[in-house]
């Protein structure tokens, strides 16, 4: 039995994909839409100039909840201390921050741990960066020194430090001197349309998932992330999935596989 990297269209798929990733690289820099549905949250995770460490703090935030419910935080915290510049946050003790991530609802499934872990982040933004969050990525970094610098920040993990990474030099045009340590995301979105695509097994783990797209694209393993979102997102879903109208259904194993039934 052939293995996912071994089917005859995996290279077409994978050129297929690569050219819509570049293709949405390369698209001017615009403000990105995190999906909050509140117009003051997405102005506060954009504005990278005045408030980078928004960003920082939303993806610190992005853990065992929705991620649009995630983004929101920074917004809903701003509201409730009446700002979010950095030197008042820096002011706050961690009862404080807990306090405002509590009260008068819930704003995160675990509110007493990410309240620590917003409390240490503003601390290593304090202390390593000098209350400038920006620093994190400027002066066109390595990917690695990117992803390395949001591991630092307690809670998070490979998948978060890369996602941010990507963000910033997908959506945000943040320059960096290589792409090599950008992986792709393992979410549900691009697990499902690796496993269709026969790129992947079905039960892959996130490293498989990860390590598959490092062989296809080594220069750039994130290159695959928004395109196989974008078609996890839009047409390739769970249940009913939209073929008709996903440009990848030429190539697609799964596609031809229904057709035969």
């Amino acid at each position: 039995m052939n293995s996912p990297k071994n089917l005859p269209l995996s290279n077409k798929i994978t050129r297929e994909l690569v050219q819509r990733g570049e293709a949405l690289l390369s698209e001017p820099k615009k403000p990105c839409d995190f999906k909050t549905g509140n117009p003051a949250a997405e102005r506060l995770l954009n504005d990278l100039d005045n408030h980078p460490h928004a960003f920082v703090f939303a993806c610190i935030m992005d853990r065992q909840i929705k991620a649009e419910r995630a983004w929101l935080i920074p917004q809903n915290l701003k509201e409730r201390l009446g700002s979010f510049e950095f030197k008042v946050l820096a002011s706050l003790t961690k009862k404080e921050i807990l306090k405002a991530m509590r009260k008068p609802e819930p704003l995160h499934r675990f509110n007493k741990v990410m309240a620590g872990c917003l409390f240490s982040a503003i601390q290593n933004i304090q202390h390593l960066y000098g209350g400038v969050a920006s620093r994190i990525w400027d002066g066109r970094p390595s990917s690695a020194l990117i992803v390395l610098r949001f591991l630092e920040f307690d809670g998070v993990g490979p998948k978060i430090a890369t996602m941010a990474t990507n963000i910033l030099v997908r959506r945000f045009k943040v320059p960096v001197s290589d792409k090599y340590s950008i992986d792709v995301s393992p979410d549900v979105q691009v697990r499902r349309v690796f496993t269709r695509l026969g790129l992947t097994r079905s039960h892959a783990t996130n490293d498989e998932l990860m390590y598959t797209a490092r062989a296809m694209h080594p220069e750039y393993p994130g290159i695959f992330d928004f395109s196989a979102w974008e078609i996890g997102r839009n047409w390739c879903r769970p249940k009913i999935p939209d073929c008709g109208s996903c440009y990848m259904a030429k190539l697609c194993p799964s596609v031809s596989m229904r057709e035969t039934r």
